[in-house]
């Protein structure tokens, strides 16, 4: 365990852990309580985390650390830290820097709501950036 693990070693220790080494995050706006995304942290995402109160998570696709932001600018500064009562997911109440925390341009990733009367999914809240102009897509 490196010297910054060590350090978060009494904290990192209450968490359950999925056998990948993971824990599931919810990050929600402090001010308006929007539930923002979901992701995933590691042991290292964590202890980055309350280092710099930051949301830094854990990309399982690309196998490494995602500074929230590191590409868009779109930051999430951590106002506060929970845990649930199983200690198996942690929710980040976060101010969200540019006011996009979706890669889609969208204030949240939870933007398609089920019509319970259609039985279909729609979207509602619009894209406020184009994701075109916030990643280098070209």
């Amino acid at each position: 365990m490196s010297s910054e693990l060590e350090t978060y070693k009494p904290i990192l220790e209450r968490i359950r852990w999925d056998q990948n080494g993971l824990v599931p995050v919810i990050a929600q706006d402090a001010v308006s309580g929007t539930v923002l995304m979901f992701a995933w942290m590691n042991h290292e995402a964590l202890a980055k985390t309350i280092e710099l109160k930051r949301a830094v998570y854990f990309s399982r696709s690309r196998k490494k650390l995602w500074f929230k932001g590191e590409e868009s600018g779109h930051v999430q500064h951590v106002k506060s830290l929970r845990m649930d009562c199983d200690q198996d997911v942690l929710l980040l109440q976060v101010e969200q820097v540019g006011g996009i925390a979706c890669h889609t341009g969208r204030n949240s990733c939870f933007f398609e709501a089920y019509d319970w009367q259609a039985h279909t999914w729609f979207v509602d809240a619009p894209v406020l950036k184009n994701p075109d102009d916030i990643y280098d897509t070209k």
